[in-house]
């Protein structure tokens, strides 16, 4: 079979600290093999056409709502992980399915409205909500119809560590952690640069002087840096200096555009609207739509409403405060009479 050939393809051109998948910890359900494809292959492709997945598209990143075209949205700040992780792997010799796999799945349980979402539904739920843990749900529970992905252990294990404290069993997934860094501090640089936010004068000269005058030389900094020390550390790793000016990069940051700036003049109104929203359908939950309503008896009624809420797009959050809150026009048919 094909996915035969691949797989000891895999033990003849990947470096030994690789995790190969024929020897993958499994699935929580059994299924028969792909003919075809490796396990971490057929992960990717069951997250690429996961309808949580597509909904990434109309979901905040930094900015909510852009005017213009360019800006990221956390389906194009999934892709740049992707990518970015990929690189790292390809050059470490490490699993890159593996690897793609757990980066296109790790926000996809992202709240909409970005971090103002998940700060609200945080609030909501003291403290229990976090993305991170709401994309290993979304594709243990909530996907296929209740049913999940059913994706191997190594998979989600880099989908729920790709932030916090925890830390990924495999080098793969550990990737995913660097490489979420790399791609949202440098493409967040590039949007707020755009939106004027911030000019390129404002970026700490210490961090431009090490790490790259623009978007593309700080990205290949990173990228470069953390495979020159993984191949002598045999582990995934940064430098020191340059994790060090990351961190300063990621600092700057959020003081200028993350918190308060110009950008975030909307979050505000955007926590209401989840909160109106969350208060409105625990009130009742009969409101539901009819699945989120059955899995109240499954998960319970503040977990089915979260997420309800979670699953969310931007558009569809602000469309459903609309029709629930917002008067509508009057107009009698005798008018037009």
């Amino acid at each position: 079979m094909i996915r035969e050939d691949l797989e000891k393809l895999e033990h003849t051109i990947l470096s030994p600290m690789a995790s190969f998948a024929d020897q993958t910890k499994g699935r929580d359900i059994p299924i028969e093999k792909c003919p075809l494809r490796t396990e971490y292959m057929r992960d990717r492709d069951r997250i690429l056409h996961s309808k949580s997945f597509r909904r990434l598209k109309h979901k905040t990143q930094v900015f909510y709502s852009p005017e213009g075209d360019h800006y990221r949205t956390r389906l194009t700040h999934t892709l740049e992980v992707a990518q970015i992780s990929r690189t790292i792997a390809r050059c470490l010799r490490l699993n890159e399915d593996l690897t793609e796999a757990a980066a296109l799945g790790h926000d996809l349980g992202h709240t909409p409205f970005g971090h103002a979402g998940e700060r609200a539904l945080r609030e909501l739920t003291d403290g229990r909500f976090c993305h991170n843990e709401q994309s290993l749900r979304v594709v243990e529970k909530l996907e296929n119809n209740g049913k999940g992905l059913n994706l191997t252990w190594e998979v989600r294990d880099g989908i729920v560590n790709h932030t916090g404290n925890g830390v990924a069993g495999t080098p793969e997934g550990r990737i995913i952690k660097f490489a979420d860094r790399i791609a949202y501090i440098n493409h967040d640089i590039d949007d707020a640069l755009r939106a004027g936010i911030i000019r390129q004068e404002d970026l700490p000269i210490e961090c431009v002087r090490k790490l790259g005058q623009t978007h593309s030389e700080r990205i290949n900094t990173m990228i470069c840096d953390i495979v020159s020390t993984s191949c002598t550390a045999n582990d995934i790793m940064m430098s020191q200096e340059i994790y060090s000016s990351m961190m300063e990069l990621r600092a700057f940051m959020f003081e200028k555009v993350y918190i308060d700036s110009a950008a975030k003049q909307e979050e505000g109104k955007a926590e209401e609207i989840l909160k109106s929203l969350y208060a409105y359908y625990m009130a009742d939950p009969k409101r539901l739509p009819e699945e989120p309503y059955r899995a109240c008896a499954l998960y319970g009624e503040q977990t089915a409403v979260c997420d309800y809420l979670a699953g969310m797009t931007d558009r569809y959050a602000v469309n459903r405060f609309v029709t629930l809150f917002i008067p509508k026009s009057w107009q009698s048919d005798a008018f037009s009479k």
